[in-house]
């Protein structure tokens, strides 16, 4: 039932119940003493206004009921989402020597003005550049800021401003693994090809080759079908939010697509902008490696989660906060690990479980130069270490 047709029950109801209340009222108050003539007009007083007020109140709620409809998120259908949204998808395009590339880009709006969301990927080393909206008309591209460590640019064109038709940006903090989700892009380069899945996962970390030796953390893992043309394209929520941009698909795997989450771009976006460039990723100085039952048997330990760390880079942060390292190697079902060295459990008392809830934590509540309290067990001791965090290292080309 809508919220009109529970107000207008609800109404009638007290209506009903107000109506019967002053009929028990006038019969009692035909048998009080004439003295009493006086609070019986009080009484009567008193239903009246009851009623008064039950009707004024059933009228508001009748007139504001269609504005709070409005302004609900609303599951559109992905036809409806299609409509919505295409226009504000574009294709990117670049060369570089004799290699070229074709990718996706989305519009946004920043302060006032127009931008073009794309993936780093796609412009890193490429040159001549250029935007297609989805009437055709194409313009030369230039980039505002990129990161390599979210696969995130930011690039402009001079273009007239009916052709910029900016996508809103959404939290992907809301998204619920099993909703649906739309990826909008240009796969072999069928401009405005779209694709209905759902939201996998969350909080996931992928290594693409662009990040150096850093995993993008936090991505969206989802099942909507892309392939090369699509990176860089919106990834779409029910309500016609873009919950994620699209970054990267396994190769040979159906229905395993990842992206950047919106958060990171709305986190990142001031940056990109003003700066050409984002240098708040925290940065620990460790290598890591899961923990689990097998490598925790081989350990004689009872835990099989968190994250064990295997080495550290000499004066980095880890280092000079007193964690530990791995002393000796072992083999586990032909893997080789080192072990004897701190495990990670938690940061600023969040439990981390394994590497992607880490860098999850990591990405969504730290920056660089920020102090974090690591739990962490050490000779089958749990103790807290503190541990100023400190920032990337460029990425090498």
């Amino acid at each position: 039932m809508s919220l009109v047709g529970i107000v207008c029950v609800c109404t009638r109801k007290l209506l009903a119940d107000a109506t019967h209340l002053e009929f028990t009222v006038r019969t009692r108050m035909r048998i009080i003493n004439v003295k009493r003539r006086s609070r019986k007009k009080g009484n009567r007083t008193i239903v009246v206004a009851l009623i008064l007020v039950i009707i004024v109140l059933g009228s508001v709620a009748l007139y504001y009921s269609p504005l709070l409809d409005g302004i609900r998120a609303k599951n559109l259908s992905p036809a409806e989402l299609y409509a919505k949204s295409s226009q504000g998808v574009v294709t990117v395009t670049g060369v570089n020597g004799t290699t070229s590339v074709l990718g996706t880009g989305f519009v946004i709006t920043f302060n006032h003005s127009y931008y073009i969301v794309t993936n780093f990927h796609m412009v890193d080393g490429y040159v001549n550049s250029t935007v297609t909206f989805s009437d055709g008309n194409a313009f030369p591209a230039r980039v505002v800021g990129s990161d390599g460590y979210s696969d995130l640019a930011i690039v402009t064109v001079d273009s007239p401003a009916s052709e910029l038709q900016p996508l809103q940006l959404g939290s992907s903090s809301d998204l619920r693994v099993g909703e649906t989700v739309v990826a909008i892009g240009n796969p072999y380069g069928l401009s405005n090809t779209i694709t209905v899945g759902i939201v996998s996962q969350t909080g996931r970390s992928i290594q693409t080759g662009m990040s150096g030796n850093f995993a993008i953390a936090d991505t969206i893992q989802f099942s909507a079908p892309i392939n090369p043309g699509n990176s860089g394209g919106p990834l779409i929520d029910s309500s016609g939010l873009v919950v994620g941009i699209t970054t990267a698909s396994v190769t040979n795997a159906q229905g395993l697509g990842f992206a950047i989450p919106s958060d990171t771009i709305t986190r990142e976006l001031p940056s990109l902008v003003t700066d050409g460039g984002y240098n708040k990723h925290p940065y620990l100085g460790v290598q890591l490696v899961d923990m689990n039952y097998e490598l925790s048997q081989a350990m004689q330990t009872n835990l099989t989660w968190g994250v064990l760390i295997e080495n550290i880079i000499p004066n980095g942060p880890a280092d000079i906060a007193g964690l530990r390292a791995g002393i000796r190697q072992v083999t586990v079902e032909q893997q080789n690990y080192t072990v004897g060295g701190d495990i990670i459990t938690s940061i600023n008392g969040h439990r981390i479980v394994n590497y992607d809830s880490f860098s999850a934590y990591l990405e969504e509540h730290a920056v660089s130069g920020q102090t974090i309290q690591i739990g962490i067990i050490r000779q089958g001791h749990y103790m807290v270490v503190p541990v100023e965090l400190g920032t990337r290292p460029p990425i090498q080309a």
